[in-house]
């Protein structure tokens, strides 16, 4: 039996390719259920849509004609992903606030498989703070953005907003859902996120990463099969995959607890989390007031996760350690591959325009213990994940 798509339409002029999209998916043995909202049928026709994809429309969540069955349920556990192609800036607003009044919205937070958003609109609404904050709250859960193309819009002007066309958008899911089982049996220990070392029980010192790189890996290892252990500091990114075991901790000093304990069980190992190299030497019982012009906070060094796994890990282990530089990065990624004892360092840098922290896309060059080194483009962090770990196999299959 065919895989199990959900296409999702909502109400923009694009919704005219979702056709061509339907026709992809059944040509190439999947099976196809489409739910519209009653905007997007001013742009394509019932008849068409059922046409197609040879089942009934889902669009109306008071339809007296509907089985007994909850329709918005019972098309969530059938599907094995949901695409919405095109996704307007009204669809994607309420998928990212959790607005549910139509059979799309209802249909998206029944959904616990995969996702895939393709937006189309005008420029300025793409570009738009709401929209760009809506869809990096939906890259945390978790979805994943098929970002739009240039070029010319319905509106008669040329900008960023067109969806990408629909074989672009069938091979990114097509290639998402015939993932290899790699990793089968595999078990992977993966850090990410921050850490918050306290100063007193209002103030922390913390970083910026939000966690979306190390979230991005355990889903990619999950796929494949592995058995993931996420040891994760404070993040609103979710884990949805069911090998996906998450681990929360806060403080350096926890992550290494979690991440040494675990650390023996496992086949390969990533520590992609931004840990703080000090901590508050002593944390106020209660909150500092404000006093003198000048506050001295004493620090020390937290124990390095990377180092003590690598004095401890097996010759059948891979260890990949990450190293996030803004000057003479090769040379300090090179430095922290041999003082760690790691296998592979992926090095990512602050200097690369839309890599790095609060992004949803990276850009790192991995380097291997033997020498070898392999720069990526700037891409998703699901694409950077994908990569890793096909660098890893091939280090652990050595």
């Amino acid at each position: 039996m065919g895989k199990h798509i959900v296409i999702g339409i909502s109400g923009g002029i694009a919704a005219y390719k979702s056709m061509h999209l339907i026709r992809l998916f059944k040509k190439n043995g999947y099976e196809v259920r489409v739910t519209a909202t009653q905007n997007a049928l001013q742009f394509v026709t019932p008849l068409t849509i059922e046409t197609l994809s040879q089942n009934k429309l889902y669009t109306d969540m008071f339809d007296p004609n509907r089985t007994l069955e909850v329709e918005h349920i019972s098309v969530a556990d059938w599907a094995d992903a949901l695409v919405v192609a095109p996704a307007t800036a009204n669809i994607i607003g309420k998928f990212a606030n959790g607005i549910a009044d139509d059979a799309l919205s209802t249909l998206f937070l029944a959904v616990n498989k995969p996702v895939f958003i393709a937006p189309a609109m005008n420029s300025n609404m793409f570009e738009n703070p709401a929209v760009q904050h809506n869809l990096d709250l939906l890259v945390q859960r978790g979805c994943h953005i098929i970002q739009p193309d240039s070029g010319f819009l319905a509106c008669g002007t040329t900008g960023n907003g067109r969806m990408r066309e629909p074989e672009e958008i069938f091979e990114t899911v097509d290639e998402f859902m015939s993932d290899d089982h790699t990793l089968e049996g595999k078990r992977v220990l993966i850090s990410a996120g921050p850490t918050y070392e306290p100063i007193d029980p209002v103030r922390f010192i913390g970083n910026h990463s939000s966690g979306l790189m190390g979230f991005c890996l355990a889903e990619a290892a999950a796929r494949k099969g592995a058995l993931v252990s996420l040891v994760t500091g404070p993040t609103q990114c979710s884990a949805r995959h069911h090998n996906i075991q998450r681990y929360d901790v806060k403080t350096a000093e926890e992550m290494y607890r979690k991440c040494t304990e675990l650390a023996d069980q496992q086949d390969i190992i990533i520590m992609s989390a931004a840990v703080a190299d000090y901590t508050p030497a002593h944390v106020a019982p209660e909150k500092i007031k404000k006093g003198e012009e000048n506050l001295t906070v004493e620090l020390v060094k937290t124990k390095d996760i990377l180092a003590s796994i690598g004095k401890t890990k097996r010759d059948d282990q891979l260890l990949i350690g990450f190293a996030l530089e803004t000057e003479n990065e090769f040379e300090n990624a090179k430095k922290k591959l041999h003082t760690k004892n790691a296998d592979l360092i992926v090095l990512n840098s602050l200097r690369t325009k839309g890599a790095g922290f609060r992004t949803a896309t990276n850009q790192v060059t991995i380097f291997s213990k033997d020498g070898q080194s392999f720069a990526s483009e700037l891409k998703s962090k699901q694409e950077i994940a994908q990569e890793i770990l096909q660098t890893a196999l091939h280090y652990i299959h050595q």
